[in-house]
């Protein structure tokens, strides 16, 4: 084989295999850091798949099983080094949510084969979006919205979380009359276990403010399991999480059976698992490392969801808490990651017995602390300074998780979302440019610039994006308005920014141009991009324009202008 056919399958191979590359190029001053950040995220990454496993209403070794197999595969096929991929608090809601609606009242093993399939299912989602190259959708909510989502689901988690931390049971029906339940049963708390669960609280918060090197989840459960185990909490009512079985999980078929019901949520969690692995493995970039490789990922966390599968897993996903965590520790390359599965793996055989002793209200605090941070009242202070609009969406975003559900509420966020980048393409802005004095350069006219130059008779106009059938209306209406206010002799469409021209909006100009020239008004186009001038060759509005009424440049325009309608030397500024 030569050379260059080596180098060929070399890449291809590190390409569909991103830990080949890595591990070719490893240093060894590497291995001290990643050891020591895949010993460091374990301990956030245990109790925290336990509380999201709780979350969902699964066993807790449901979220050790996810932080096994799921996070192994991640680690040999994903393309973010510093990534730990388990499964995080909005998957969970939204597993719960879907396990509600299609085994409502079920027991733990019924409750593992449905978050098995679902997690099947998500894998094969993922799966054919990367066959269909679908990595673009990551873009497809807009941050404002993914953090109104966010707010959303951490409202119904912290609802979720507050009878175990208050000592009492309620039937869940819904967020408000969950509200309503909890406080008809203020009455019924149990002050043990209140105090303790805000202790647990206290605890976390203060070690997360004034000692974040600690892993505070792992100490407040640490904690929980010394007092449960020497001082016997559960003789005063606080209660234990109690049975969990030793050992790594058996393997056990989803249950196919349950596809038809199961493919519509799974869909939407599927689209959420990406979203947030993209956004963490984003968030965690260093300076020389390469950006995640977005149709990659859809390979990895397919195929992370579908192994795992068949080994009691709920959804998978990359979490930023637990990146967060495995980045400050050092972590250079997925190594960390595998040294992580290490260790779960050793807790799943050896600490299972303490798990047990783990109190229900420390669970709760520890989901409640976790959960928080998804609740941002400064991002949305931010949006609302920046855009109202956006601010306005990320609002509707909160209010369709918690009035609709999480799982319509995903559904709501991705509409509002898609409604969003309609609207700005279908509705480009159309500047008026004047000429920055002493120069060749054009820019909007603005408060801000009032020298200005602009020319008697001559209006410039510029819009931005392609133009199609479905904006070429309304940047008409537009530029219509401006000329009916300005009545210039010509008018020139700066096309710098358009790419493109559509048919439908070529035939829409050429009957707009047909219609200024009714009125006395002629146009011209300048700064034409290559593949718009070549359509306009091949369309009717080409000819009838010619190469006298195209221009390179709009200073060529400018300067053809003034030659031929010779006005008077001092510029007058448009009203």
């Amino acid at each position: 084989m030569s050379s260059q056919g080596t180098n060929r399958t070399a890449s291809w191979i590190i390409q569909l295999l991103p830990s080949a590359g890595w591990l070719a190029g490893y240093q060894k001053q590497w291995l001290r850091f990643d050891l020591v950040a895949g010993v460091t995220a374990a301990a956030v990454v245990i109790p925290k798949a336990m509380a999201f496993a709780a979350i969902a209403g699964l066993p807790l070794e449901v979220g050790l099983y996810t932080a096994l197999v799921p996070m192994a595969v991640y680690a040999v096929l994903g393309t973010s080094r510093p990534l730990s991929v388990s499964t995080t608090s909005t998957i969970a809601i939204l597993v719960a949510s879907e396990m509600a609606r299609v085994a409502p009242g079920a027991g733990s093993v019924r409750l593992m084969a449905v978050a098995a399939t679902i997690a099947f299912l998500v894998g094969a989602f993922l799966l054919l979006a990367w066959l269909l190259r679908l990595g673009f959708l990551a873009n497809f909510i807009s941050e404002p919205v993914l953090t109104g989502f966010k707010a959303g689901i951490g409202l119904v988690i912290i609802a979720d979380q507050l009878p175990k931390m208050l000592g009492v049971h309620i039937e869940k029906t819904g967020f408000f009359r969950d509200l309503g339940s909890i406080v008809h049963h203020l009455g019924r708390t149990s002050m043990p276990t209140l105090v303790f669960a805000a202790v647990t609280l206290l605890l976390i918060v203060a070690l997360e403010h004034y000692a974040p090197r600690f892993p505070a989840p792992a100490l407040a459960v640490g904690a929980g399991i010394a007092l449960a185990g020497l001082a016997g909490i559960q003789s005063m009512g606080i209660a234990l999480v109690g049975g969990a079985p030793s050992g790594l999980p058996s393997f056990a078929p989803p249950d196919f059976s349950l596809v038809r019901q199961l493919w519509p949520g799974a869909l939407g969690i599927a689209l959420m698992s990406f979203v947030e692995t993209v956004a963490a493995g984003r968030a965690f970039i260093e300076k020389g490392e390469p950006r995640p490789a977005v149709n990659q990922e859809l390979l990895a966390l397919g195929l992370a969801n579908l192994a795992g599968s068949g080994f009691h897993i709920m959804p998978a996903g990359g979490g930023t808490s637990q990146t967060a965590v495995n980045r400050g520790a050092g972590a250079r390359t997925q190594l960390a990651e595998l040294m992580t599965v290490a260790i779960v793996a050793a807790a799943l055989i050896f600490l299972m017995p303490l798990v047990r002793l783990i109190p229900q209200a420390t669970l709760a605090a520890v989901v409640v602390a976790t959960t928080a941070p998804l609740i941002r009242p400064a991002e949305f202070h931010a949006i609302r300074r920046i855009r109202t609009v956006e601010f306005l969406w990320a609002a509707v975003a909160v209010a369709g998780v918690v009035v609709l559900g999480t799982l319509p509420g995903i559904l709501v966020a991705v509409a509002v979302s898609v409604m969003v980048m309609f609207r700005r393409a279908n509705h480009p802005p159309v500047y008026v440019l004047g000429r920055k004095p002493g120069t060749d350069v054009f820019r909007p006219l603005a408060p801000e610039h009032p020298d200005d130059e602009t020319f008697p008779g001559l209006l410039i106009l510029r819009t931005l994006g392609r133009i199609h059938f479905a904006n070429v209306q309304y940047i008409g209406d537009r530029i219509w308005y401006l000329i009916c206010e300005i009545r210039p002799r010509v008018l020139v469409l700066d096309c710098g920014a358009v790419p493109d021209f559509e048919y439908t909006a070529l035939k829409a100009l050429s009957e707009f141009e047909e219609k200024l020239r009714d009125e006395g008004i002629t146009m011209w186009l300048a700064n034409l991009n290559p593949e718009p001038f070549e359509q306009l060759g091949r369309a009717p509005l080409g000819k009838i324009l010619g190469h006298e009424r195209m221009f390179i440049s709009l200073e060529r325009a400018v300067e053809t202008y003034l030659a031929k309608h010779q006005p008077t030397p001092e510029a007058v500024e448009l009203s």
